[in-house]
């Protein structure tokens, strides 16, 4: 599992994350759409700190650059 964000992608993703909280938080974090943002604030937070987003991968995508060595 190779690294396909680049460190602005990581940020971002702390950031919605932080507002997925915030949203849960004021439309009541134990209803169905308060749920749902601390799930999606979950993924954020886990694919930030690892670095690797399964959808990036599943369409090609990476927002890394990748150093080429010669």
């Amino acid at each position: 599992m190779s690294k396909n964000e680049s460190n602005a992608d990581r940020i971002i993703r702390v950031v919605i994350a932080i507002a997925a909280v915030l949203g849960a938080f004021a439309v009541g974090a134990s209803s169905v759409l308060g749920i749902i943002l601390f799930v999606v604030a979950a993924v954020m937070l886990v694919t930030a700190a690892v670095g690797f987003c399964p959808l990036y991968r599943l369409f090609g995508l990476s927002t890394n650059k990748k150093k080429v060595t010669v």
